[in-house]
């Protein structure tokens, strides 16, 4: 009786001693099964933007749903972006609330530079991500994990800059391909010195392309060379909101186009209906300007001569849209010379990107140009080699290109998981 108590009060001991561990064991479980169901909750993003690491930013926001179509979405995050003075990128975050979240909409602008390394740009997106998508977590259950940090900051002062806001930029690039019957050689050179504040804007550019293929063919050896050199300058002066003026200079020597020497100088003045500081998201401007012209040939023209002088004027109207339906951008341009009004040209292009409905896509690309004023072209044939080689500019009337596209993704609406193992798919044959 004694040996079976004592077997009775051993069984009770390791029973309470079973369940200790694994109450604790199940409890934890049963937390980690909740805290995953909160997931559920958490907010529908759509990450709407041209270049950026979505893979990155799913790795590190692992707290809301990435969805992949807008209309799956509670938060759709538009990222826009343009150049700054500096050759750095201004990015434009809109968040735009949906759903539930409709009346919740504001815009954050992280500035990067033009020495940032590609994972100091993605991480100052993500540090904006993080902070503009935590107003959309406190209205979910999860805003219980959430902590607020805030960094000191300094008193607002006046930057001191020695070198006044330029920025100069120096380039080269040289590129050599060859094989026993063909050989070919190609230099780039480029200095530029920009400099941009709000009220001023100066862009200064020199550049040098230096082309030469040599072909082998039985007895024959055939030389071909291109040079073109440019400069071009351009000055901007704001005047508010809506108004710009500025101008213009430009000198350029081409073999492709036969000129010894072009000189423009043209004043400008443009108006944006909207608002500049809307730029990101529309813009629809006007853009007038007037020039005075110099030409030296290498040879002479169609026109018999050798030099001249002309003054042309240009409009242009430039429409540009970013929604989060989709975008659109079109351009209108005529020019004209005042000695001969039939020396004109005029040239639309366009870009549609459109989301028809979930999932879809259309996409329309084109430009076409209508040419009257080569004022430039060479008397006489060009040679069979200039032809093939497109070592002379030709006559021609137009210049067209066109593209048209549908992208249709379907499946699951979530886009949580990263694997970078294998990479991305590609071809690996030739």
């Amino acid at each position: 009786m004694i040996r079976k108590r004592h077997t009775a009060f051993l069984a009770l001991i390791v029973l309470i001693v079973l369940i200790s561990i694994c109450a604790p064991l199940t409890a934890a479980q049963e937390t980690d099964e909740e805290f995953e169901a909160l997931k559920e909750q958490a907010p529908r993003v759509f990450i709407d933007c041209h270049f950026c690491d979505r893979d990155y930013f799913r790795d590190y926001l692992t707290y809301v749903n990435f969805v992949r179509d807008r209309a799956d979405a509670d938060v759709h995050v538009l990222i826009t972006e343009q150049r700054t003075g500096s050759g750095g990128q201004e990015y434009t975050f809109s968040f735009i609330g949906l759903g539930k979240f409709k009346n919740m909409t504001f815009t954050m602008v992280h500035p990067t530079g033009p020495s940032d390394t590609r994972d100091e740009v993605r991480s100052g997106q993500l540090a904006v991500l993080k902070r503009g998508l935590t107003p959309y977590m406190l209205e979910t259950p999860l805003c219980q994990f959430l902590e607020v940090d805030f960094k000191r900051r300094f008193k607002s002062t006046s930057v001191e800059d020695p070198w006044n806001f330029w920025v100069f930029s120096l380039s080269a690039d040289g590129r050599f391909r060859g094989e026993s019957s063909q050989r070919s050689s190609n230099l780039d050179l480029n200095i530029s010195a920009n400099k941009i504040t709000p009220d001023i804007k100066i862009r200064l550019g020199l550049s040098g392309e230096f082309d030469r293929e040599t072909y082998d063919y039985e007895d024959e050896t055939i030389i071909s060379t291109q040079d073109e050199k440019d400069f071009t300058g351009m000055v901007v002066k704001s005047l508010g909101e809506h108004w710009s003026i500025g101008g213009w200079v430009e000198a350029e020597t081409s073999t492709y186009g036969n000129m010894e020497l072009h000189l423009n100088i043209a004043p400008a003045v443009e108006y944006n209906f909207f608002p500049y500081s809307e730029s990101t998201r529309r813009q629809l401007l006007a853009r007038y300007r007037i020039g005075w012209n110099l030409f030296n040939y290498f040879e002479e023209t169609l026109f018999e001569k050798m030099k001249e002088s002309l003054l042309n004027e240009s409009l242009t109207i430039t429409l540009e849209i970013r929604e989060p339906w989709g975008s659109i951008s079109t351009s209108l341009e005529g020019s004209h010379f005042f000695h001969d009004f039939s020396k004109n040209r005029a040239e639309l292009s366009g870009s549609i990107d459109v989301r028809l409905f979930k999932g879809l896509s259309f996409e329309v690309r084109g430009r076409y140009e209508m040419i009257r004023d080569q004022m430039a072209l060479p008397k006489g044939e060009a040679s069979l080699d200039e032809v093939l080689l497109s070592r002379k500019e030709l006559a021609t009337n137009y210049d067209y290109s066109f593209s048209i596209g549908l992208r249709y993704t379907f499946g699951s609406v979530f886009s949580n998981v990263v694997n970078p193992r294998f990479g991305q798919i590609r071809r690996y044959y030739r």
